[in-house]
């Protein structure tokens, strides 16, 4: 047995309170090492005849890659309050006890030896909406989704669709046109719009904010967002806004004060400047956005900073009843200034849902005191490199998608925010190449895999575009442009999603070894399994036989062709 591979800390995804009332814990082990682990546990002042009582029980193994084996247990603790340790067998029938302060031969007689949770107070968990892990999301980028109200559109907007898109392209995109549109996403089954920056702003991204506390004229005014945030929860449609808290924007008053009166500026100390006087050129003389001069970074430690943020944060939430955050560059503000952020917000509105924009493990911001989740970045760039690159193979996704299922608590991976293309990527038909059929085991394993899936506008009916400002451009609305069997497939999906148990998060997600080349996994509950085969090659396959009734398929015979995909129920 490898014990230097053992490993396990009584922290953080290793060990969280799951509801109210169990605790999971996880353990590392190279991979094949353990033929059995068992949890030791128990009541840590329980002792008989000086003789500490415990409960011995099986931990299953909830994943494996070429390297390292999880195992999770799930526990309730005797009186909210617990020590731990892990027995376990190798194949070759070698015993150890994996504990806080070591690995035993035998159960140690010492109390102090082994891990401890020392009260679970659920106050202290993780706790997210739960409506969020049934919710299907729709990016929309404002200025290019529809043009409801040509008459503030601004002076400069080309014709829809008309001309090159370039970053600085207007089109007249606004808040009336999504009111406008709202009949076409609840037809898709939409149950949740996350907005783009929609804050005063004079570019067409609006990621530069000038005021917090106005919408951008060219989108419209208040009285014509409350009527879409109304118009939303009539139809059962969550609304969630992007906040730019990171940095602000070159207009933006306070910049401006320091613009006009330098270091003698009462704003001075709400940025990160380095000396006077202000230059942008080459590089600015003070912290931004990368090197952008026009996204000078807020002072967020600075306590007026704070107070301004906060009191936008709730307003938007208290006058028209939002219903999430997304937090742009959320990895680059200080986790003190999040927390006060989530205290606040919750305050106002209990189950908001916090989402961070963060393109890398995030553990340290999803313990239950900054946000809810963050983008799930690393799900789609294994799905690309894996079924349209083909830059990695079956056995590296597997491995990389074993690893993220554990990666954070498995309440954090059931809120994540799933995406496979967004408007600071390329879209998903460009990705794939201008492959539907690769676009549509995207969508399958997305709407399949745990978390809250996320559409780009547009991607459903198949619009294309490159790395931006490529792929921010007009919605098309011309039925006859539009790829409608990839927008039907996507909604048979959101279908399945909501009518099928074994697409939402309630089922087990894991892989099936098998000798075929397609990539087959499950999701399982107490009473069906649902088994998801998936061809990544553009060669037919012949598949496996399993028995069940095929709910979704790309063809009947037993030979799965080029990309092709196959859904299978099987009642237990």
């Amino acid at each position: 047995m490898e014990k230097a591979m053992i490993f396990h800390r009584a922290i953080n995804e290793y060990a969280y309170g799951y509801d109210d009332q169990t605790i999971h814990l996880v353990l590392q082990t190279k991979h094949k090492d353990a033929e059995k682990v068992e949890l030791i546990y128990g009541d840590p002042y329980d002792f008989e005849d000086k003789k500490w009582n415990y409960t011995v029980v099986p931990v299953e193994r909830t994943g494996e890659t070429t390297t390292v084996d999880y195992y999770k247990a799930k526990v309730e603790p005797p009186n909210n309050r617990m020590r731990y340790g892990f027995k376990i067998t190798a194949y070759d029938g070698e015993e150890v006890f994996y504990l806080e302060r070591g690995i035993f031969t035998e159960p140690s007689k010492e109390i102090g030896d082994y891990f401890c949770f020392p009260y679970f107070h659920p106050s202290d968990e993780y706790h997210a909406p739960d409506w969020v892990k049934d919710t299907v999301w729709y990016q929309i980028f404002p200025e290019r989704f529809r043009n409801g109200d040509p008459s503030i559109s601004p002076s400069d907007a080309a014709g829809w669709e008309e001309g090159v898109v370039t970053p600085k392209s207007f089109y007249g995109g606004d808040l009336q046109g999504v009111i406008d549109g709202l009949d076409y996403l609840e037809d898709l089954g939409i149950t949740g719009i996350y907005f783009t920056p929609i804050f005063k702003s004079p570019s067409n991204h609006k990621y530069d904010t000038v005021d917090y506390y106005e919408i951008d004229p060219h989108f419209g005014d208040k009285k014509t967002f409350k009527r879409l945030v109304e118009a939303c929860h009539s139809r059962g449609i969550r609304v969630m806004l992007d906040a730019v808290f990171n940095h602000s924007g070159y207009e933006f008053e306070p910049f401006q004060d320091v613009l006009k009166n330098g270091q003698q500026s009462r704003f001075k100390d709400w940025f990160h400047i380095h000396d006077f006087p202000i230059q942008t050129e080459p590089k600015p003389n003070y912290e931004a956005f990368g090197f952008v001069s026009r996204m000078p970074k807020l002072h967020t430690q600075n306590k007026d900073v704070q107070d301004y943020l906060l009191g936008v944060s709730k307003y938007w939430i208290e006058a028209f009843g939002i219903d999430g955050w997304r937090l742009d560059v959320a990895n680059e503000v200080d986790h003190r200034f999040w927390r006060k952020f989530r205290e606040a917000v919750k305050s106002v509105k209990e189950d908001i849902y916090i989402v961070g924009e963060a393109w890398h493990d995030s553990m340290r911001w999803l313990r239950g005191d900054e946000f809810d989740a963050v983008m799930n970045y690393p799900l789609v760039d294994s799905l690309v490199r894996y079924i349209e690159e083909q830059s990695i193979d079956q056995q590296t996704f597997k491995d990389r998608i074993v690893h993220l299922l554990h990666m954070y608590p498995q309440h954090v991976t059931e809120h994540l925010f799933n995406i496979l293309a967004s408007h600071d990527t390329a879209r998903l038909i460009t990705q794939t190449g201008g492959s539907e059929d690769k676009a549509k085991l995207l969508y399958l394993f997305q709407f399949s895999y745990p978390g809250s899936p996320c559409i780009y506008y547009g991607d459903e009916i198949g619009m294309v575009g490159g790395e931006e400002p490529e792929s921010r451009g007009c919605m098309i609305w011309d039925e006859t442009r539009q790829d409608l069997d990839l927008r039907t497939f996507i909604q048979t999906l959101i279908h399945l999603r909501k009518t099928e148990v074994g697409f939402s998060n309630e089922a087990t997600f894991s892989f099936i070894d098998t000798t075929d080349e397609c990539l087959i996994y499950q999701k399982e509950t107490t009473d069906e399994r649902l088994i998801f085969i998936i061809n990544p090659t553009a060669e037919a396959i012949h598949v496996s036989d399993y028995e069940g009734d095929v709910i979704l398929t790309s063809n009947e015979d037993d030979i799965l062709q080029g990309y092709g995909y196959r859904v299978i129920k099987q009642v237990k």
